[in-house]
């Protein structure tokens, strides 16, 4: 006799059995299409010799340590090469360049930390990139691109560039530069590669050893700061980006700084507001030279129009005064200069001349006021002519 019991609890068992199979194999599909559609097309299957061997999927382990991950956009896949080499590839699309870079210089920075300074070499791989023997870090534009090569295999990086040109090359360039900020820094072209560039007040804190200066900072309205190593001491540049929010802060910083100088607690060396700039100098051997680093910060305001330029008259205006005013001086300097040609080829011709009349001067017998002409004897200075060679009367 049948059990219907058992029956009906075997149905239920291979019922459930195969739906869990169908979410097994459903599982991966459906983790890729979680996943940016803009993004999975930046990472196609196949990468002229190189080839997924997994599927696309979020951020996941992998890229724990990204600062604020849970706040960036972001997919990663494994490739290998027609040599057998695999890599895993790290896309993360930003919010703006600046945090685009800010990513750059935080990867770069432990980059350097873990690898050390003489086997990491400068690329030309997107607006900036860092390559070492086993993983490359590049920015461009709003994307920051991080490919680490797995396994234990040779270490050459030349698969790793070609690898980083393919899915770097249709990325969106942007302003194809890196930020303003970083370029006002001291010795910037040096100091570009071991600065760290922040967009949150939390990394910024991190940075900083968490200070209690900075911790008053009203750190908004898109403020950004770059951190750079100079010899024992290190600067801090904050850009506001309005002159309100840099004096409000201002003041914030200088009562602080006063309290924490009053009470010997830690603090910078030197601080100084220059523009919308707030610039501290950190652990100086003095504040003569904390001083004079700041000195070195320049801030250049630039100011755009959003509609139309009110004073365009008075602009073109001065433009044409300029303008004429440099063709003026120009007509002068002009003069002037063919007026010295004219009197130095006429000195020169002149002095010639001088010199060898002075010459002839010299190798003549008699002095002569006719200047080689024929003239009356009647000073007796010219020697008598010889009678026996001239003509008589009946010649």
């Amino acid at each position: 006799m049948i059990n219907r019991g058992e029956d009906l609890q075997d149905l239920v068992i291979r019922r459930f059995a195969s739906i869990l199979l169908l979410v097994v194999a459903v599982a991966p599909a459906g983790l890729a299409q979680s996943v940016a559609p803009e993004l999975a097309k930046t990472l196609p299957r196949h990468l002229n010799g190189y080839r997924q061997f997994s599927s696309l999927r979020p951020l996941s382990t992998v890229a724990q340590d990204i600062p604020r991950q849970s706040a960036l956009t972001g997919v990663e896949a494994d490739f290998v090469s027609l040599s057998g080499r695999r890599f895993t590839v790290e896309l993360i699309r930003a919010h703006n360049e600046a945090e685009a870079y800010g990513l750059f210089t935080f990867f770069l920075r432990k980059l350097r930390q873990g690898q050390g300074e003489e086997q990491i070499t400068v690329g030309d791989v997107g607006t900036a990139s860092a390559i070492s023997p086993r993983q490359l870090v590049l920015f461009k534009g709003r994307s920051f691109l991080r490919i680490t090569q797995l396994g234990l295999r040779s270490q050459e990086p030349g698969e790793l560039v070609a690898l980083a040109r393919l899915v770097a090359n249709p990325l969106d360039p942007g302003d194809g530069d890196i930020p303003v900020l970083v370029k006002h820094l001291p010795d910037w072209q040096t100091k570009e590669g071991h600065s760290l560039y922040v967009t949150d007040f939390g990394e910024l804190l991190n940075a900083t050893g968490n200070q209690q200066v900075f911790q008053v900072l009203a750190f908004e309205g898109g403020a950004q700061a770059v951190i750079a190593p100079y010899e024992t001491s290190q600067l801090v540049v904050i850009e506001f980006s309005t002159p309100q929010l840099a004096g409000d802060n201002d003041r914030l910083v200088s009562t602080k700084l006063k309290e924490l100088w009053q009470t010997g607690q830690p603090a910078p060396t030197a601080y100084r507001r220059v523009g919308n700039y707030l610039v501290f100098v950190l652990n100086a051997e003095s504040v003569q030279a904390a001083n004079q680093l700041i000195d070195q910060v320049k801030y250049e305001q630039v100011v755009q129009w959003l509609g139309e330029n009110p004073y365009l008259l008075l602009d073109a205006q001065r433009q044409y005064t300029e303008t004429t005013l440099g063709v003026f001086v120009a007509v002068v300097k002009a003069s002037a200069l063919a007026l010295l040609i004219c009197l130095g080829v006429g000195g020169l011709f002149g002095g010639i001349l001088f010199t060898r009349r002075r010459a002839r001067q010299k190798t003549d017998e008699a002095f002569s006021d006719a200047g080689g002409m024929l003239r009356l004897n009647l000073d007796e200075m010219t020697p008598q002519t010889d009678p026996s060679r001239l003509l008589g009367r009946g010649n």
